[in-house]
Parts: structure tokens; sequence; C-alpha cells
């Protein structure tokens, strides 16, 4: 790499941290799409515009950005899956990812080999990318309160595990496609890889690698940045040994992030609260990278039929999800927010890459063709997300003016009432207390208020709990903390950990 290339390269990096960075806040308040402005700002930096990026599907550069990107979003989808909600909502669980997965799927292909003409493997694999729902996109809804809890848990699911579903039938279409095709022998030793070998040794090293933090965490401890860090490094251990022996490394990635949420609560906290950041800002770069060039070649084949197709695909999740979640006993309001709500993104994009890298015929013009849908999912999913947060906003707002001075913003909790408020000394900071001291403060009877703080996996995995403790997430302590009409003079205990 040439130095100009190099220093280009740092600086579309940099330019993709501040942009992010300064971004985040509006985002989060107003809905805006990152993905889009990140898309908008390839283009600028593209051969139409500055002419800095340029990527084409032959790219060596493209092949380990999209490699990353994919390992990337399957093992953020599986460190933040949460067993104990995942085992308490089994049956939602069971019904987004079966039928309200694989029906999709199966239409979008029939669609596809009926409108495009294509080959059913090729279809199959258009299918299963187009079946995706993107994480990236939902990431802001997700986050935000105004979203209701089912609603929440139910995109969180299914952008989160769905992936993993429709990769082997990418993998394993592939498969048909190649020329020549495949012995029985040969086959059969794809099948082990995919479905035996990289999940089998993506849980082996997730379980070596907690193994060996919670030794080291124990004798000298371990900085929670840090540990962040490891869990990629997990990940990107599990990868290279899965692909090395011909095992897949993205179900290995899947797997070891599995065993991390299983196994090490504390290890997906600190991802989530570190890590995490740094994988949103390559996912958005990879947007960057696509939208220099690559991702407008959806433009060159939208005739008549294709658009069609592209909106058949787009509409088909909404027609299949809302009598699927009927059947899993979701409310009408929720089940109308879930079927709406299924973006098309990055996910998509990388999973049809895969036949792109490995040299099968037409894979450029599935490509294409996903690149469509994903542009129009961008426009219509995202100004549909971005419209739903700023009406929730305009309405949490009016509920807080009209609200009479002193009385809570939002419903009646069944909590302890807060401590009256005690004001703050010159010079106070936030420090560590005790827990002798927490209960000389009780015997005082000193006003000051308990929050117990942690993740909600945390509070609810651990039985210890702190005694008259109110629960503030860490998510949306700021909203309940104005919701509740906290003193910002409050002496206030955080319980969190």
């Amino acid at each position: 790499m040439s130095h100009e290339s190099f220093a280009a390269t740092l600086a579309l990096i940099g330019l993709v941290i501040l942009v992010s960075s300064l971004l985040s806040g509006a985002a989060e308040r107003t809905g805006l799409p990152l993905v889009a402005i990140f898309l908008a700002l390839g283009a600028a930096l593209g051969p139409a515009g500055l002419g800095l990026v340029e990527l084409s599907l032959e790219s060596e550069s493209l092949q380990v950005i999209a490699t990353l990107g994919l390992l990337l979003v399957l093992f953020i989808d599986a460190i933040g899956v949460d067993i104990g909600e995942l085992k308490e909502q089994r049956r939602l669980a069971l019904y987004l990812l079966g039928p309200g997965t694989l029906i999709p799927a199966v239409l979008i292909a029939v669609a596809a080999w009926g409108l495009l003409d294509l080959p059913l493997p090729a279809a199959a694999i258009l299918g299963a990318a187009l079946a995706s729902t993107d994480p990236v996109l939902l990431r802001i809804l997700i986050r935000n309160p105004a979203l209701p809890s089912r609603a929440r848990l139910a995109l969180r699911l299914e952008s989160g595990m769905n992936d993993v579903i429709l990769l082997p039938i990418v993998v394993l279409s592939m498969l048909l496609l190649r020329e020549g095709g495949l012995g029985a022998a040969e086959a059969g030793e794809r099948v082990v890889g995919l479905f035996l070998l990289g999940p089998l040794l993506g849980v082996v090293v997730g379980y070596v690698g907690i193994t060996l933090l919670d030794q080291v965490r124990r004798r000298v401890g371990v900085r929670r940045d840090y540990e962040s860090l490891y869990a990629l490094g997990v990940a990107f251990t599990a990868y290279a040994a899965a692909e090395a022996v011909g095992g897949s490394g993205f179900l290995a990635g899947f797997a070891a992030g599995l065993v991390i949420a299983a196994l090490d609560v504390e290890l997906c906290d600190c991802f989530l609260d570190y890590g995490e950041a740094s994988a949103e800002m390559f996912l958005l770069l990879t947007f960057v990278a696509f939208g220099a060039s690559l991702i407008w070649s959806g433009l060159t084949v939208a005739d008549g039929l294709t658009v069609l197709f592209a909106v058949v695909a787009l509409g088909l999740r909404t027609v299949v999800l809302l009598p699927v979640l009927a059947r899993a006993g979701i409310a009408t309001r929720d089940r109308r927010l879930i079927a709406w709500f299924g973006p098309r993104g990055l996910s998509s994009l990388l999973l049809v890459l895969l036949p792109v890298f490995a040299g099968i015929a037409g894979a450029e013009r599935l490509f294409a063709i996903t690149c469509l849908v994903v542009l129009i999912s961008v426009v219509l999913h995202g100004g549909g997300i971005a419209w739903y947060l700023r009406r929730q906003a305009a309405a949490s707002a009016a509920a807080i003016a009209s609200a009479p001075p002193g009385a809570p913003a939002s419903p009646p909790s069944a909590e302890p009432p807060a401590a009256s408020p005690v004001p703050a000394a010159p010079g106070d900071v936030a420090e560590r207390i005790t827990l002798d001291e927490v209960r000389a403060l009780q015997r005082e009877e000193r006003p000051f208020a308990l929050l117990d703080v942690r993740t909600e996996r945390s509070w609810r995995d651990d039985t210890l709990k702190a005694a008259g403790a109110r629960r503030f997430p860490p998510d949306e302590a700021v909203r309940l903390a104005r919701e509740r009409r906290l003193d910002p003079d409050d002496t206030l205990v955080l319980y969190c950990t």
C-alpha cells in the first residue's frame, strides 16, 4: 500500500469516527438513520465525488471488509443474546426464527425464481439474504425507550438470531451452483464443516477463552475496557481456527459469542459497554465502502420486474409475520410495529457477497438486485423509524409538559418512593461507598436515594439484590431520572455490581 493510500485510509477511518460520534446524540433523539448518512458520505468520497474511495467486487480490500463485517455482525448478535430472556421467551423465539424467518426466505426465493428467471439455488441465495433483518438499521429503534418492550424484544431476537439461520442456506446453495458440482465425499465434508466443525470449534475457543480470563481475573484482575477487546480476540480466534480446518468461521464466531453470553455475563457487559461501539464504527465504515460505488449498482438493474420483485421481497416479511406473531400471542399494536420495522441492510449485502467471493457465476447480478432492495429499504424503513421516534418524542415531551409540578410524568411505579433530597456539600464528588457505610446512613436515617443500575441481564440473573434499591437500568437512567423528578442535588448511592 502506498503512502498516499495509507493516508487516505486513515483519513477515512478518522472521518467515520468523527461523524458517527458527532451525530450519535442527534441519531438517538431523532431516529436519524446513520446508515443513509454514511452511504451518502461514501458516494461523496467515491468515484462520482472526490474519488478518494474506489472498490470493486474483485477488490481484496472489499473481501476483507465484508468478511470482518459479517463476522462482527454475527458475533455482536450472539454476545448480545440474553440467555435467560431467551428461555423465558422461547415460544416467541421459535415463531420468529422458525416460520417467521424461513417462510419469507422461501417465498422471496419463489418470487425471484418466477419474476427474475433465476435458477432455484440462486433464488434461494437471494431469498435467504433478503429475509435477513438488519441489526444495524434497527439499533437506534431498539435502544429507544419509546418502543414497547414486547416489540423491542421481538426485533432484538429476530435481528440478532436470524442471520445464523439463513447463512447455511446461502452456503449450501453455493455448493449446488459450483461449476462441475461436488462429489458426494466433498459435499459431505462441506456439510460437516458447516454444521459441526465450525460451531464446535467456536464453542471450544469460547470456553477456553472464558476459562483463561476467569483465572487471570481472579488472580491479578483485568481492566474492563480490555475485556471488551478480549471478547473480539475470542471471535477472531474462533473464526481462524474453524477456517483452518475447513469449518465455517462465521458460525464459529457466532458459537463463541453464544458461549460468552451463556457463561460470562461480566464479559458480555464489558463488551457491550466498550467494544460494541468500536464494532459499530467498523460496520458504519463498511457502509461507506459500499456507498462509494458498489451499492449504487442496484440502480442499474432497476427495470419493471426487478422493482416489482423488490417491492414483493420487502412486503413478504410483513405479510408473513402478522399471522405468525398473532399465534405467538403478541398484541395487535406490537405486532404491527414488529411486522413493519424489518429493514434490509448490511446483513443482506454481506450474505450475498459470499457467492461473489466464491466466483459463482451470476453472483454479481444477485448482489446488484440485493443493493436495489437495500436502497429502497433504507428510504422506507429508515424514514419510517425516524418518523416513529420523532412522533414518540413529541408525545413524551407533551406528557411531561402537561404534568403538574412534582407529579411523575409516567404511570406510578410499584417501587418505593424516592428519598428526600440532601444538598451536596461543596467539593463533593462521586466516590465508592461500602455496604457498612450504606448501613450507617440507614441507621442515622440520613436521606439518600439507593439505585440499582446494573444491566438488565446482571440484575435478573443475580439473586442478590440491594434492599430498598429502586431499579434504574443504565440505558434508561437519564430518562427515568427526569420522569421521576429526581432532584439533581440528591445524594445518590448506585448499586452496580
